[in-house]
């Protein structure tokens, strides 16, 4: 046997061998990335929610879930949205003006909402998590000032909120609760979690 005999034979060893590696490690590199794929269940998690409010009464309250978070939507009365400016001066952030969530253009008023008879917010309390209660009747009551005008409750810590989202000044909330991304497919068809139309 001639030495080009054996360095061919080596050679083509050597290309066997290493196509069979490289076809190994694809063959385990696939499994692999495709974990970084996100899940049905994770883009079901992450996806906006379509609600029909059509059915709620003034002063009622709906809960939905979106991205594992409850969202508020509460029909406020015309005796709620007339009680609103005069909450300012107790507030901490009136104007919302605040960055510890970004705050949609269309959310930026008085009433926090597109349409001023419904609010939309993220039922987390902005201090340690929890979910408020709701206290929508005004006047005194317990944990609460004699000149309420209605709205949230935090039981863990008394943080107060207005039937706009916005805490109180001097509560350990530091912050008005969140307004999530929204929009209004019809007068009555609200889609929470995107609010641009493509």
């Amino acid at each position: 046997m001639s030495d080009q005999q054996v360095d061919k034979g080596k050679r083509t060893w050597i290309i066997a061998t290493g196509c069979a590696g490289a076809v190994g490690g694809v063959a385990t590199a696939v499994p692999f990335v495709s974990t970084f794929a996100p899940s049905e269940r994770a883009k079901a998690a992450g996806a906006a929610v379509e609600v029909d409010v059509g059915g709620l009464a003034p002063g009622e309250k709906l809960t939905v879930e979106w991205r594992g978070k409850p969202v508020w939507i509460v029909r406020r009365t015309p005796e709620q949205l007339k009680a609103l400016p005069g909450n300012d001066p107790e507030l901490a952030d009136p104007k919302s003006d605040r960055k510890a969530f970004p705050m949609p253009e269309y959310a930026k008023n008085e009433w926090r909402s597109i349409k001023p008879e419904y609010l939309v917010v993220v039922g987390i309390c902005s201090h340690l998590g929890c979910s408020p209660s709701d206290k929508f009747q005004s006047g005194p009551q317990p944990s609460l000032p004699d000149n309420w005008h209605g709205g949230f409750l935090c039981p863990c810590h008394g943080s107060t909120f207005d039937m706009a989202g916005r805490v109180f000044k001097n509560k350990p909330a530091p912050d008005n609760l969140e307004v999530p991304p929204h929009m209004y497919l019809s007068d009555t068809k609200l889609l929470i979690g995107e609010d641009k139309k493509a």
